[in-house]
């Protein structure tokens, strides 16, 4: 049961583009990780990038350095 969490500064993306990225997404899950579609859950927030240090960074980024799938190439 993957659960896919983005968090990005805001996009603004259309219904169409926000539909394709939760298709390809999905599709990558179930190739990668041998899921089916019914058990794949994405969640999609936008942050200000005035906040993003505070709400994103500092919380969820930095204290797991070295533990993420792949590591930003940035520190703040």
């Amino acid at each position: 049961m993957p659960h896919i969490n983005i968090k990005c500064y805001p996009k603004h993306l259309t219904e169409n583009e926000m539909n394709a990225f939760v298709t390809e997404l999905t599709q990558l899950a179930e190739k990668h990780l041998k899921a089916t579609e019914e058990y794949i859950s994405i969640s999609y927030t936008e942050v200000p990038a005035d906040q993003w240090k505070d709400e994103v960074f500092d919380k969820e980024i930095r204290p797991n350095i070295g533990k993420l799938a792949k590591d930003p190439g940035y520190d703040m």
